[in-house]
């Protein structure tokens, strides 16, 4: 597949794809706790709800009217980025970029609720923050020790190192970091303290209605898909099926599985303190140092 055809693959599969991985998740939790649950389609039909309702807006700065367009726009370019199926990304962007623009959708998170002078929002944003500074350097360790056995920081090249070389302890060891930070990165329990629904009302999106919050929901979507798929591909890239769109269904396959494991441990979880989950991960960091130490001595 060409690089523009494979870009589109890849920003089709956030759109279409993220709400459906999230009813699923929505329906395996109602099951856990023994309901019937909305159906899968259900997020599909809240974005086109959201769409077509009136764009309330609590706040009139230039901030508050673009931070959902651009928090959308760098998930979606965080696709772009992402190699979908153990393909080639459209951009020859390493993982910096990609770390980058994912830090990029959070700040505009942020920026909605500081401009919408509401404080649940406030709170929500604080939050926000706090989670971003310990929860993202462990994402950003462990993705360095996978770059330095491949000796790159390119995401395909990282998983192309990791097809040929099969496991090893520092890459072990940065997949299970990786893990740990993902239930937090993708805004699940215990983790989902920014939002908090039951504590202070969706927190930075309080004040969003309509196609701006439909946005933001499409993101968080996308965040989710693109997490769970960097991944299965750095780190859990086997079987190389030989073609482009059968690796990208196993991928499929494999990003769903681990969807699925963030589903249950959210379902089964209570949402921890602010304060808990930074003790979470001030222990978190050390396994993810731990795979960068044993990566730079080869192991």
């Amino acid at each position: 597949m060409s690089a523009v055809s494979t870009g589109i693959v890849n920003v089709a599969l956030v759109l279409l794809l993220a709400p459906l991985f999230e009813g699923v998740l929505r329906k395996l939790k109602a099951l856990i706790h023994s309901r019937k649950g909305p159906p899968i389609t259900q997020p599909y039909l809240d974005i086109l709800k959201l769409l077509g309702k009136e764009d309330l807006r609590a706040g009139r700065g230039l901030l508050f009217n673009l931070s959902p367009m651009l928090a959308l726009g760098a998930v979606l370019v965080v696709a772009l980025l992402t190699p979908f199926g153990a393909g080639e990304s459209i951009f020859r962007g390493d993982m910096i970029v990609w770390l980058y623009f994912l830090g990029f959708a959070a700040v505009a998170t942020m920026l909605t609720a500081f401009s919408s002078q509401n404080p649940y929002a406030y709170v929500g944003a604080a939050r926000e923050m706090m989670m971003m500074l310990t929860a993202e350097p462990v994402i950003v360790i462990a993705l360095f020790a996978a770059g330095v056995k491949a000796e790159s920081l390119m995401m395909s090249d990282m998983t192309a190192w990791q097809l040929g070389h099969g496991a090893t302890i520092s890459m072990i060891a940065a997949a299970i970091a990786f893990f740990l930070a993902l239930q937090a990165n993708v805004g699940k329990l215990p983790f989902d303290i920014a939002e908090a629904e039951t504590e202070i009302m969706e927190g930075p999106f309080i004040e969003l209605s309509g196609p701006r919050l439909a946005m933001f929901k499409l993101a968080m979507y996308g965040k989710q898909l693109v997490f769970a798929a960097v991944f299965v591909q750095v780190f859990l890239p086997w079987p190389n099926m030989g073609s482009v769109p059968a690796n990208l269904l196993v991928s499929l396959a494999k990003v769903f599985g681990v969807l699925l494991l963030v589903g249950v441990i959210d379902s089964v979880n209570p949402r921890l303190r602010i304060d808990q989950s930074m003790n979470y991960f001030s222990r978190v960091i050390f396994v993810s140092l731990a795979a960068l130490a044993f990566a730079v001595v080869g192991v």
